[in-house]
């Protein structure tokens, strides 16, 4: 299957906090169901800001989630989401790139380590 790397604490907002988006500098044709990949990249302060700072716009019934949580995903698939289009304007709030991936079904699995990659790539399992 395909999958996706994303840093935290976006790849955990996908799953747990009603991220809806994927902002990306390109765009895609593909359609269906992907891997979650939480990139190994990982700064305290950056994650920490950003999730201060969308706390606003995320699913209140969301889990907790320490730094060390959101850490320790790092290098490792997280979940699953579909991809179900890709757009250039969105109301969401959670679009301010240049594309969305819009994103429906995200179902967290249990962590396991892959290397990431850019763009898609594939995982066998």
């Amino acid at each position: 299957m395909k999958a996706l790397s994303i840093r935290q604490p976006w790849a955990w907002m996908i799953l747990h906090a009603g991220k809806d988006i994927e902002n990306r500098d390109w765009q895609t044709k593909f359609r269906g169901t992907v891997y979650i990949h939480a990139s190994k990249w990982f700064r305290d302060q950056e994650v920490f800001e950003t999730f201060q700072d969308m706390k606003p716009i995320m699913k209140e019934d969301r889990p907790q989630a320490t730094i060390g949580d959101l850490r320790a995903m790092c290098g490792m698939i997280v979940g699953t989401v579909d991809i179900v289009d890709c757009v250039s304007q969105s109301t969401s709030p959670w679009f301010f790139g240049r594309y969305g991936f819009v994103l429906e079904n995200p179902k967290p699995i249990t962590p396991f380590p892959v290397k990431g990659k850019l763009n898609f790539f594939e995982v066998t399992q």
